[in-house]
């Protein structure tokens, strides 16, 4: 059995290394062994360090069970605290960046692959993206979509939004799922120490913040768009009598308010503070209100509103606003072991026998 070893260096693009006029293997077993120089800098030959075709781990995300994930980065840098939360969604990351209910979260995504469509300004749910970070197993590296403007990476670096991946995705989930709902820091500044990091992420918690005032909107507007007749999966009802509804913002995503227009609803939105007599003054057919982010036991300036609309005209809620309904009426809420978010959940309408893929929160 023979070996043969090759040095060589790259000098017109380090980050390709191949090989040329390779010996064919002959009959008996032969092992070849490429060795990839790479010239070194006078920082490097101080250091012992040569320069890497690739990007190695640059971050870090610590939990507050004491577990240290290295990863690496993208997007912005920095320092940033959430709450660790996963999406089983197997497209559609662009919604999820843009809905202002994962506002002091980071989202971690089961799905291995994305970035894989780029990103591009119909899909956003919201004004910004509101999460506190991204978490990923694989980070695209090329972005194929016929309505992408621009990468994941240079998205999100524009909002201020940090990003990981190359890190065990699979494993967190587990973790969540087993332990329930942690706390962590994502981390790119390395002057900050591991025990800097973990102290960080037990000194917070979602529990008790009043996230909604920062997602609301600051005074109220009327809201006309509908959904696109492309994107309409079902156009019934629509131009039909007109219906008066009143949406709180505590959150409010874009295609909500889509739906209801394109069923015919001439929509006021206002913001999570609007007095319920100012609501009752338009007499409305009907009172939304909308999905968001945190602790609904931490807004009870919301739970008075909803209060004082219940019993006098029609109401619904969603998410935040469907456990403001159940404060308002006598229930009490508690923090789940852990938040399951997805949007491949199927649901059957039993009148028609259809089934919708539909998002779900718990």
């Amino acid at each position: 059995m023979s070996i043969k070893a090759m040095d060589f260096s790259l000098r017109i693009n380090p980050s390709i290394c191949f090989t040329q006029n390779l010996p064919k293997p002959s009959s008996k077993l032969r092992f070849l062994t490429v060795r990839c120089s790479l010239p070194l800098t006078s920082d490097d030959a101080a250091t012992g360090l040569a320069e890497r075709p690739w990007k190695v781990a640059d971050a870090r995300l610590v939990l507050e069970d004491g577990s240290i994930w290295k990863a690496k980065s993208f997007g912005a840098s920095g320092t940033q605290v959430g709450e660790v939360v996963f999406n089983t969604s197997l497209t559609g990351y662009q919604e999820i960046l843009t809905d202002p209910s994962y506002a002091g979260q980071f989202v971690l995504m089961t799905n291995p692959h994305i970035g894989n469509t780029g990103v591009n300004f119909d899909d956003e749910e919201s004004r910004q993206c509101f999460l506190a970070g991204l978490v990923i197993r694989s980070l695209s590296i090329s972005t194929s979509n016929w309505r992408c403007v621009e990468t994941l990476g240079d998205y999100l670096a524009e909002r201020n939004i940090m990003g990981i991946y190359d890190v065990d995705t699979r494993a967190i989930t587990r973790r969540l799922r087993q332990d329930g709902s942690l706390i962590g820091v994502l981390s790119t500044e390395q002057s900050r120490s591991d025990e800097v990091l973990l102290e960080m992420s037990r000194s917070w918690d979602i529990v008790g913040i009043d996230l909604i005032s920062g997602v609301t909107c600051n005074a109220s507007y009327e809201w006309v768009d509908k959904t696109k007749s492309d994107w309409d999966f079902n156009s019934n009802g629509r131009d039909q009598e007109t219906y008066r509804v009143v949406a709180y913002d505590f959150g409010i995503k874009h295609n909500i308010l889509r739906r209801l227009a394109s069923y015919g609803c001439k929509i006021t939105v206002v913001p999570s503070t609007w007095p319920a007599a100012e609501t009752l003054k338009v007499k409305p057919d009907g009172v939304l209100f909308s999905n968001g982010p945190g602790d609904p036991s931490a807004v009870p300036y919301a739970v008075e509103t909803v209060k004082e609309i219940l019993g006098k005209v029609p109401v619904f809620g969603i998410c935040m606003g469907h456990q403001l309904l159940g404060q308002a009426l006598g229930g009490k809420t508690f923090k789940m072991k852990f938040g399951h978010h997805g949007g491949n959940h199927p649901v059957r309408n039993l009148r028609n026998g259809r089934v919708e893929i539909s998002a779900q929160v718990l």
